[in-house]
């Protein structure tokens, strides 16, 4: 069933148990039809052979008349045999060759005997009945053995049984006509629901607002919670693209530009001057390529999936230990410093080491000179953790310092080091967290704080 129709479904899940039950209920029929077939008979055929059995003893051991034979026969559809035994087993009057008694058969006064048995190649009842009669001629017990034919007793059972599967199947005929209306009416929510949202088009990502049963209420709320979903990731999806071919156009025009200055150099010094600039050019656009990249990155990543407890101090000091290495050429001191208790933390490692990265590389570029300082600080409190970076450079304007973090803001366009990026991704990474970060001016430097609250 599993390919099948949800109607197709839902139909055969209700027919089949009417269908199970309506067989059941006919051999239950056709087994009752047999027993009051059985027991009507078997009355009828002890009623027989008691009249019988009283005709002979008033005829004084005659043979019953042909009136009396057909009148029996026409009467139970079935012909009728009979023999009538005296005391001490002598044959009265009747037929000859009666059925076999079953074996163990044991026959009690007064009480009769029912059996099955083969009369002459065709199938019979029979009934044995011994009794005492006090008469001159049959003074003592007389057995009477009674037979008849059975096709009329069977016919009457497949009366009864096809009487029974006409009803049943008419009204399980009925059921499934009533079912399959019933599933189509009831489905007919669900199937408005489906052409509405078919009629849709794929930029149409409006919540359904149309009023469905209870029943699918769920499946709808989910759906819109999807459409929501969806509208924000082509929404980052379109900023992106946007952004992209905003920040690309220029840097790519440059580079064809330097490279057709470089083609046209009039002398070798010239060509490498030029070279020397696309080289730069490059660099940039390569640094902005990847900007772009990480924050659609920090953006796109599931944070349900992808948090588990890491070790802040550990992945902080990993970062910070090949930055002072290289800061060492420019005379720069970096420290590194734990305050509280280290605990891990659950967060994205990916994203916050794309986090710690950003902060210093905006140290390196905007806020560290030659001789200056940066000081990095994990600081564990009870229920939260701050890091900090502050450095000594020409810091940021106070009114400004909410502005830092929007995409492509920089303090100084005349700058070429940076494209306005990094703090925006770290703010995203922050936001994912459900963190904050400030931007602090400093009397000398600035100082950047984030606060997971964990």
């Amino acid at each position: 069933m599993r390919r099948l129709s949800l109607r197709t479904r839902l139909f055969l899940l209700l027919i089949l148990p009417l269908v199970a039950v309506a067989t059941a209920a006919s051999f239950a029929r056709y087994q009752s039809a047999n027993e009051l077939s059985q027991e009507l008979y078997d009355n009828t055929l002890l009623v027989v052979a008691l009249t019988i059995s009283r005709d002979v003893v008033i005829s004084e051991g005659d043979m019953l008349t042909e009136q009396l034979l057909d009148e029996l026969t026409a009467a139970l559809g079935d012909p009728v045999y009979y023999r009538i035994t005296g005391p001490g087993g002598r044959f009265v009057t009747g037929y000859s060759d009666p059925p076999d008694l079953p074996e163990n058969s044991l026959i009690e006064g007064g009480a009769p005997v029912f059996f099955d048995s083969v009369s002459l190649g065709r199938p019979v009842r029979a009934v044995v009945l011994r009794e005492f009669i006090s008469e001159p001629q049959f003074g003592g017990w007389v057995t009477v053995e009674v037979w008849q034919t059975v096709s009329q007793r069977l016919a009457l059972s497949r009366t009864l049984v096809t009487q029974s599967i006409f009803l049943l199947g008419s009204v399980i005929l009925t059921a499934a006509l009533i079912l399959w209306f019933g599933i189509q009416l009831g489905l007919k929510p669900l199937l408005d629901l489906r052409d509405a949202i078919g009629q849709r088009s794929a930029d149409d990502l409006r919540p359904i607002r149309r009023w469905v049963p209870p029943e699918l209420r769920p499946l709808v709320q989910t759906s819109n919670s999807l459409f929501d979903r969806l509208a924000a990731a082509f929404a980052l999806r379109d900023a992106f693209i946007s952004d992209a071919a905003h920040q690309m156009r220029n840097p790519v025009a440059a580079i064809q530009s330097q490279a057709e200055a470089a083609i046209s150099a009039p002398s070798e010094t010239d060509l490498r001057a030029r070279v020397v600039d696309l080289a730069e050019t490059a660099r940039a656009t390569s640094r902005l390529t990847s900007q772009l990249l990480s924050l659609e990155r920090v953006r796109g990543r599931s944070l349900k999936i992808l948090v588990q407890p890491v070790d802040l101090v550990a992945l902080v000091r990993d970062k910070v230990r090949p930055f002072a290495e290289g800061q060492l050429r420019r005379d720069v001191d970096v420290a590194f410093t734990v305050t509280g208790e280290p605990r891990p933390i659950d967060c994205d490692p990916v994203l916050v080491e794309e986090m710690v990265s950003n902060l210093l590389d905006n140290a390196a570029k905007y806020g560290l000179r030659p001789g200056g300082q940066l000081d990095v600080t994990v600081a564990f409190d009870p229920h939260r953790v701050k890091m900090r970076f502050a450095d000594d450079g020409p810091g940021v304007p106070a009114e400004l310092a909410e502005r830092v973090f929007d995409r492509f803001f920089r303090l100084d366009d005349s700058q070429p080091l940076g494209c306005g990026l990094g703090l925006a991704i770290v703010k995203d990474v922050v936001n994912a967290h459900a963190g904050e970060v400030f931007c602090i001016p400093q009397p000398a430097g600035v100082l950047f704080e984030v606060v997971f609250h964990r």
